[in-house]
């Protein structure tokens, strides 16, 4: 008789633990010793989880990874992570489920260079990609900005360590480490030990999103999490959320002043949400 109770017990508690398991939402730990993104990007997914009207319970990852582990782990369902955050481009575009709404406004392509602070004054005088290609940039291997700035003609050293890309640029082994507008100012903070400053003069731009990936055997997480993301877009929270972070760094940066060089994004995918003006960002809004 109590064998039959305990089980009548288990059988009524064990759906209970599989909802709960179910919406726990694993995602990765970067390599980097300050992740600069990772305090913006986890208030925006609590912001889409809100507004999609299904409770997940956020948890970080057991082990740190690099981009490319992150993809391949998420692609094969290995269980490690539910989730990344990372650049689009085709390939990882047919290997995850993106969720089209750019939760950077499309600032991930807005780029400044880390230099080393002796050379500040290293683009002073380039105004065009031509006068940019006499340089060398640094780049991890496997970040789809390696592919789009050789595609523009630039040169670029690269590695597979995300810290040794400062130590590198420190040592001289290249002459820029470009990094997207909502991040430089929180690595140059952490790293102001290798006498690195942020360049002044120049903006390298090219097109792209910077979007939430889910593993395609998640359709119902990607739809959740679109529909989230999508209302929180429509009715100004994102963009509020946005400038919470990045009104201050835009200003510091002075963007707006900045000389101009425009990139084409060879790994562009046809889907990108260009018509959805609410979901980008425009200088001087």
């Amino acid at each position: 008789m109590r064998v039959r109770r305990w089980m009548r017990w288990l059988a009524f508690i064990l759906p209970v633990f599989t909802i709960a398991a179910g919406n726990t939402l694993i995602y990765p730990l970067h390599q980097a010793d300050k992740d600069p993104q990772l305090p913006y990007v986890l208030d925006v997914l609590r912001l889409a989880i809100r507004e999609s009207g299904v409770d997940y319970r956020l948890v970080p990852s057991k082990e740190k990874m690099v981009q490319s582990r992150e993809i391949a782990d998420l692609s094969a369902g290995r269980g490690n992570i539910d989730i990344l955050w990372t650049m689009t481009s085709p390939e990882r575009e047919q290997a995850l489920l993106p969720i089209r709404v750019p939760i950077d406004r499309g600032l991930i392509g807005w780029r400044v260079g880390l230099v080393q602070q002796q050379r500040r004054e290293l683009f002073d005088h380039v105004g065009t990609l031509a006068d940019l290609a006499g340089f060398a940039a640094g780049q991890m291997h496997d970040w789809p900005d390696t592919t789009i700035l050789r595609g523009n003609g630039l040169k670029v050293e690269t590695t597979d360590q995300y810290e040794s890309l400062f130590k590198m640029l420190s040592a001289g082994r290249f002459d820029y480490f470009p990094r997207s507008i909502i991040e430089v100012s929180d690595e140059w903070a952490s790293h102001r030990r290798l006498e690195l400053a942020i360049e002044p003069h120049l903006l390298i731009r090219y097109p792209t999103a910077f979007y939430f990936f889910v593993s395609r055997n998640r359709p119902d997480l990607a739809q959740a999490l679109e529909r989230g993301l999508q209302t929180a877009a429509r009715d100004g929270q994102l963009k509020a959320l946005f400038y919470r972070y990045v009104a201050g760094v835009l200003k510091a940066l002075d963007v707006n002043h900045r000389t101009v060089i425009e990139l084409k994004n060879p790994l562009l995918p046809p889907g990108t949400p260009f018509d959805h003006a609410e979901y980008w960002y425009r200088v001087g809004e």
